[in-house]
């Protein structure tokens, strides 16, 4: 009986452990989602209508009908409510979308926070909620690269297509 309770517990943890590794949730559980990044969620049938609480802090598109790509677009917590051609509801549960802590470092300065990404080498990262001043100079630049790389594809386009 002992031994019989022991592989059942094990048989259990082993499967919570592998539903969160992969994201997956079932109907009405909570889904979380990792800011600034995007989750596959497979769905039972295909969904027609997707209603979003607040779209500002997640963003949800449907690939092949019935496979949602939900992105994390700000910290919080808002609810998706799927439903099918007929309305009825195919999914439904709340979203929360917290902040990836892995290969995260935080400078911390009395209240002032600076983030930064450290994979392998620790670079600044445009993260909500960072010292005002550190958020606006990264952003600047990530505005800036984003420029010149958008300005060197238009070139390479119109090169060649001449």
């Amino acid at each position: 009986m002992t031994c019989r309770f022991a592989v059942k517990s094990t048989l259990a943890i082993s499967l919570l452990a592998c539903a969160a590794l992969f994201g997956a949730a079932e109907a009405g559980e909570d889904l979380i989602v990792k800011y600034d990044q995007s989750q596959l969620l497979r769905l039972p049938r295909p969904a027609t209508e997707i209603i979003i609480g607040n779209p500002a802090i997640a963003d949800i598109s449907v690939q092949a009908g019935n496979l949602l790509v939900v992105t994390g677009k700000t910290f919080g917590i808002t609810n998706m409510i799927v439903l099918d051609a007929d309305r009825n509801v195919v999914w439904e549960a709340r979203v929360m979308v917290r902040r990836d802590e892995a290969k995260v470092v935080n400078l911390q300065r009395g209240t002032q926070r600076q983030s930064y990404n450290c994979t392998p080498q620790c670079n600044p990262s445009i993260t909500i909620g960072d010292e005002p001043g550190f958020f606006e100079a990264i952003s600047k630049s990530a505005e800036k690269k984003i420029g010149f790389s958008e300005k060197a594809a238009d070139a390479s386009t119109q090169s060649g297509s001449q």
